[in-house]
């Protein structure tokens, strides 16, 4: 786990080399071109809306589904677990496998493998607490749900909840972990119960993973004291591409608040990879995989005594979804997870602002029949707003594993 962390380095000076092959990949933009000479100015309402954006990091509650949630026992154990290969059927594959720590919790591939290539990229677990739905179609409803599903989908762990429920109660550390995170031992009957709890513990742990502050968070930070957006290192090319991406471009109507993202479902075109030949359903396919799941907020494992979070759930049920809808991602730390798109289809920032370019983002989504007005953003404003996109990222990465004591 440690040794992970060695190759940092390297991986960075890749990345920035790609992010610098990204930006010259754009139409080349005269410097006088778009008025980019003239410094920014943003009004009461612009100001409002990058406010908006902040102030980050949002603390979030302790998950109400999950009776683990924030205890520091379930995040030193989930935090075991998600390192752990034993998990996985083969015992050559963890969690950390394709959510590679240095990576952003990502892996950089077009898509995932485990047991086979999947059809999808690896989304990162960056900034995960206090969402409403999980995975690129929302298909789970719970963090916890979602840190199941791949230990028994046999695309990828490929394992069974014996063989995870065994894991536990044959390891001394494990049963250990396991027995101050949860208050008893393992089950030593109901895999099902265990395979659950393994799953609570590692949502324990990824809510705790937060993206540090950017450049844009010092820039929106100072303008809620007062100050003038010209007084701030916040560069001119990001204040530009800022004012595109709160205005013209729209942007803000998918990926509104402080991270970034509304958390909603859209069908972008962005994604162009279709595996053997048919697309991706998205959002309706998953609707129905929801309904059906045992370990959906519905179901027997919710610990709210309310119910109330299993609302959203029932209102997923009269959903329709639309194929090829996926839920729109956190930009935040963007420059550090390509590729992009739901199949990793697209390389760069630039290639991903350039797709928008000559879209309309607020009738990309309306079903009114009212005609389209492209964007038809220039050279320089798509290199404005690429400057932008990457002053929400941060080589800061706060997450290092520790080599804990032993349980007793």
């Amino acid at each position: 786990m440690i040794a992970n962390f060695i190759q940092s380095n390297r991986i960075f000076a890749r990345i920035v080399c790609t992010a610098l092959m990204a930006v010259c990949t754009l139409p080349y933009a005269n410097a006088a071109d778009d008025g980019a000479s003239v410094k920014p100015v943003f009004s009461d309402s612009e100001i409002k809306a990058i406010l908006s954006h902040g102030p980050w990091p949002v603390p979030a509650p302790p998950d109400p589904t999950n009776r683990v949630s924030g205890k520091p026992a379930a995040i030193e154990f989930g935090t075991l677990l998600f390192f752990d290969q034993r998990l996985s059927g083969s015992g050559t594959k963890s969690c950390s496998s394709c959510h590679v720590p240095e990576r952003n919790w990502t892996d950089n591939q077009r898509r995932s493998t485990g047991v086979i290539e999947l059809d999808r990229n690896t989304p990162t677990l960056m900034n995960l607490a206090a969402g409403s739905w999980y995975g690129w179609d929302g298909a789970a409803d719970s963090l916890w749900s979602q840190s199941l599903r791949p230990i028994v989908d046999a695309r990828e762990l490929a394992a069974t909840p014996r063989h995870v429920a065994q894991v536990v109660r044959n390891d001394n550390e494990m049963s250990c972990r396991y027995r101050h995170a949860f208050g008893s031992p393992p089950s030593p009957t109901n895999d099902e119960v265990v395979l659950v709890d393994i799953a609570k513990a590692l949502a324990a742990f990824q809510e705790t993973l937060t993206s540090g502050r950017t450049p844009f968070d010092h820039f929106r930070d100072a303008l809620a004291r007062g100050a003038s957006p010209s007084t701030t290192s916040y560069s001119e090319p990001a204040q530009r591409g800022l004012k595109i991406f709160i205005g013209k471009g729209g942007c803000t109507h998918c990926h509104a608040g402080p991270n970034f993202t509304g958390g909603e479902f859209f069908n972008t075109g962005l994604s162009r990879y279709q595996p053997l030949g048919k697309p991706d359903p998205g959002r309706p396919a998953a609707i129905r995989l929801l309904l059906e799941s045992r370990f959906n907020l519905l179901g027997p494992y919710n610990d709210e005594v309310s119910g109330a979070s299993a609302a959203r759930t029932r209102k997923a049920s009269l959903e329709q979804g639309n194929v090829g809808e996926f839920k729109v991602p956190s930009l935040r730390n963007l420059f550090l997870t390509s590729p992009y798109g739901r199949d990793g289809s697209i390389d760069t920032l630039a290639q991903v602002v350039q797709h928008y370019a000559n879209l309309d983002p607020i009738r990309l989504h309306a079903k009114d029949g009212r005609p389209v007005k492209p964007l038809n953003l220039s050279a320089r404003e798509q290199s404005d707003l690429v400057v932008f996109l990457e002053s929400l990222s941060t080589f800061s990465n706060p997450w290092r594993p520790e080599e804990g004591a032993r349980c007793d």
